[in-house]
C-alpha cells in the first residue's frame, strides 16, 4: 500500500523492531490486532506469534499481492490466526468494537482520508481499545518517504484527537520514527 518499498526485512530490522515495537503497546496472548496497511505482514507476522493460538491478527490493505505473500508466509510459518481483507482503509470496518488494537505501522501518513481512516478504527475499537500510530518523523533521513509526505508529530496527534481519541503516549520508536498510543475520548 506504500509508495515506497523498504530494501528488505533485514535492512529494516536493523532500524525497527516490531517485536519490541509490539510488545511495548502491551500486545499479548490473546488479544486482537488489527493491522491496517499491513502490507507483507511486518508487523501483522511478529503480532500473529505474540497473541497465539487464543488471539487473532486481521490484516487490510488494497494490495492484493502484498496480501498473498502475507497469507503465504503464514502458512508456511503455521500461523492460523491470521485473517486477511483487501480493501480501502477508508471504508473497511471488520467488525464493530472487535478489537483490541487497530495499528498503523508507518501507515497513517498514505492515506487519502485520514479522518474516515481514523473513524473506521474508532468503529473496529473494543471499549478498552488502543489506537497505534507508529509513523516517519517528519525529518529528512535516508529511509522512507519524501519529507513533504510526513506527519510531524503535532500534526498526527491533532487529526487523531479530531476523530475522537485522547492520547495517552508519545515517544520516539528508534532513529526515524514516533509513536502514538490513543483511546476513545
Amino acid at each position: 500500500m506504500t509508495s515506497y518499498r523498504h530494501e528488505d526485512d533485514a535492512e529494516r530490522r536493523r532500524w525497527q523492531d516490531p517485536e519490541a515495537i509490539l510488545a511495548g503497546i502491551g500486545l499479548a496472548p490473546g488479544s486482537v490486532f488489527v493491522d491496517v496497511g499491513c502490507g507483507d505482514g511486518f508487523f501483522a507476522l511478529p503480532a500473529a506469534r505474540i497473541v497465539g493460538p487464543n488471539g487473532r491478527v486481521c490484516g487490510i490493505d488494497i494490495d492484493a499481492d502484498a496480501l498473498d505473500r502475507l497469507r503465504r508466509t503464514a502458512e508456511r510459518d503455521g500461523l492460523a490466526n491470521i485473517r486477511l481483507r483487501e480493501g480501502a482503509a477508508e471504508t473497511t470496518i471488520l467488525c464493530e468494537g472487535c478489537t483490541d488494537f487497530v495499528f498503523f505501522g508507518i501507515s497513517l501518513h498514505d492515506f487519502s482520508d485520514q479522518q474516515r481512516v481514523l473513524a473506521c478504527a474508532r468503529a473496529m475499537l473494543a471499549p478498552a481499545g488502543l489506537l497505534v500510530n507508529l509513523d516517519w518523523k517528519k525529518e529528512t533521513t535516508g529511509p522512507g518517504p519524501p519529507h513533504a509526505k510526513r506527519f510531524s508529530v503535532e500534526y498526527a496527534a491533532a487529526i487523531i484527537r479530531k476523530a475522537g481519541f485522547s492520547l495517552r503516549s508519545v515517544a520516539g520508536a528508534g532513529p526515524y520514527h514516533y509513536i502514538m498510543v490513543a483511546e476513545a475520548a
